[in-house]
């Protein structure tokens, strides 16, 4: 009918036909939003009526034999008809799919358990019954696909396991509904029985927790938790899941991977295990938005220290540098474990006043020019960075002029030494390392260093990042605890110009700071040694804005 609309010769037939579209129009934008749709699902889903998997072709198959395509291809009436968004509707809706978030309970059902049969036919015992009882809640909600990590992954697949692994925040991100099975909370248990729960525990979760837009929780019956049918329990329980898991409310509901607080983020992650060590890694992947490679077998160091290299390259945030603990044979200034980040301190900071004070005495001392410089230094240094696994960090060094072992106490297992240090206040640094010692009476040809490391939100630049990736805090100033040294971050105390930056960055640059003990290592080369505990150092008030100038450099550390 609508070729021979196009070949005729009458004008108004034409017109007509202008006024139609094809089923092949039709079937195109369908096919066009579903590729788009497919971009961000599971290579494999169980259908919650059949209980048998699909892979997408099969899943595509399945939407062409259905009420909602015929209705679709119902708009071949007229072209005015057929517009993109309620074909998208549709597919979203039909192809909307629940994924199961949970802790493994011993032999759980794989692939080749399930494939060719359905899990509703399969006996009902262990953890079977659980995949089945999951699917059907997930029917009863609504939805026809539901995704479980136990069989909709080919876990012997070279390809395909690392490519879920490094897919699955996504997945979860884009899931129409997560729901959590605490296997560990029966029907009695109240309110707060969820910090108790296994699933807080574990590494992988986390991703879980943070991905998706909706999650509801259920007990070991199936019944939802707080026998509360709330659409949206990240909402309902926000207080308590704050209280279980240490993260901010604000993240629960609106988290966006990337590297913004990538210190904080670390420090949610410090407290969770994984069944194979190199998932302490994998599992932050999406969680920072990172693309690496998974390769089980390297060792954790070797994954964790992978990731936090790419963290410092994007981010260029040495907050990452902020640990206390074993240092990774990866590099020495990154921790051996992830638990090295779960403690964090605020240093004292500086009211507006005081600040003020501070800058005025500067300017007495006619100090103007040299905290010009040595801004316009630290101005000009570049971000920290590595290259085959040697950190290149900025800095402030400062040398060492006395390291003396104490004797006193039990030191089985951490050595106390006094430390000296030119320019600085002194130290007194715990270590597992048993440290040269020397004076300068009695002086050693290995250098040590004590070093700051140069964290570049001190110059208060303003940060014009399009960062949409997460969170947008833009619009309020940083806390002094969001500042890595206890600042307040990049709100601006006085702005009359760059020479006022200046003194208020030097006046900031005297006040306390986390810093690190450095070894000399061969010619150049430093390594960091791992300490027991914060150090924390201070410049001497005698110490000179000239003296800090010449400490600014750039150190490799190995």
């Amino acid at each position: 009918m609508l070729s021979k609309l196009d070949s005729s010769p009458d004008t108004r037939h034409r017109e007509r036909r202008q006024q139609h579209v094809s089923r092949s129009d039709i079937e195109m934008n369908i096919q066009t939003v579903i590729r788009a749709r497919m971009e961000y699902t599971p290579t494999r889903l169980l259908d919650t009526s059949t209980g048998r998997l699909y892979n997408r072709n099969a899943q595509i198959e399945a939407f062409k034999t259905s009420a909602e395509y015929k209705e679709l291809l119902s708009l071949i009436t007229k072209r005015a008809g057929l517009h993109m968004e309620p074909i998208r509707e549709v597919v979203v809706k039909y192809f909307g799919y629940v994924m199961l978030s949970h802790r493994w309970e011993g032999q759980e059902p794989q692939l080749d358990d399930i494939q060719g049969k359905s899990v509703y036919e399969l006996s009902s015992v262990g953890n079977v019954r659980k995949l089945q009882r999951f699917c059907k809640t997930a029917r009863d909600a609504g939805y026809r696909w539901a995704w479980s990590d136990t069989c909709c992954i080919n876990k012997n697949g070279t390809v395909e396991l690392p490519e879920s692994i490094t897919s699955m925040f996504r997945w979860y991100q884009h899931s129409s509904l997560t729901i959590v099975y605490l296997y560990d909370i029966s029907p009695s248990s109240g309110s707060g029985a969820l910090t108790s729960s296994d699933w807080i525990t574990r590494g992988w979760t986390l991703q879980e927790l943070l991905a998706p837009n909706i999650i509801l929780f259920y007990r070991n019956n199936w019944t939802p938790y707080l026998d509360h049918h709330h659409e949206n329990h990240k909402q309902f329980i926000m207080q308590e899941l704050k209280d279980a898991t240490g993260i901010d409310s604000r993240f629960h509901v609106t988290f966006r991977p990337g590297m913004r607080e990538p210190r904080e983020k670390l420090k949610w992650a410090s407290k969770r295990v994984t069944e194979k060590p190199e998932d302490v890694a994998y599992s932050l992947f999406g969680i920072f938005g990172v693309h690496l490679p998974v390769i089980y077998g390297e060792n954790k160091q070797k994954a964790l220290g992978r990731l936090l290299e790419e963290i410092v390259s994007q981010s260029r945030d040495i907050s990452v540098l902020d640990w206390v603990g074993k240092s990774s044979e990866f590099n020495s200034c990154l921790p051996a474990d992830i638990t090295s980040y779960a403690s964090s301190s605020t240093l004292p900071y500086l009211s507006n006043d005081e600040i003020r004070a501070s800058i005025f005495l500067l300017r007495v001392a006619g100090d103007e020019g040299a905290a010009s410089e040595l801004y316009n230094k630290l101005y000009g240094i570049n971000p920290p960075s590595f290259s085959h696994r040697r950190l290149h960090l900025p800095c402030i060094a400062f040398h060492v002029t006395k390291v003396k072992r104490r004797h006193d106490g039990d030191q089985d297992l951490y050595l106390t030494y006094d430390v000296k240090v030119k320019g600085l206040c002194d130290l007194v640094i715990t270590t597992e390392k048993k440290l040269t010692q020397f004076s300068r009476a009695k002086p050693t040809s290995q250098k040590f260093l004590l070093v700051r490391p140069w964290d570049r939100r001190l110059l208060e630049l303003p940060d014009f990042s399009d960062d949409t990736d997460n969170v947008d805090d833009s619009s309020s100033p940083l806390s002094p605890s969001d500042s890595h040294d206890g600042f307040p971050g990049e709100q601006e105390i006085l702005d009359s110009g760059s020479s006022e930056r200046a003194l208020q960055l030097t006046t900031r640059l005297k006040q306390p700071f986390r810093a690190f003990l450095l070894s000399q290592k061969y010619g150049e080369e430093y390594m960091r040694i791992a300490s027991s505990h914060e150090i924390i150092a201070q410049v001497k008030e005698m110490t000179s804005i000239r003296d800090m100038i010449d400490c600014v450099t750039t150190i490799e550390v190995v």
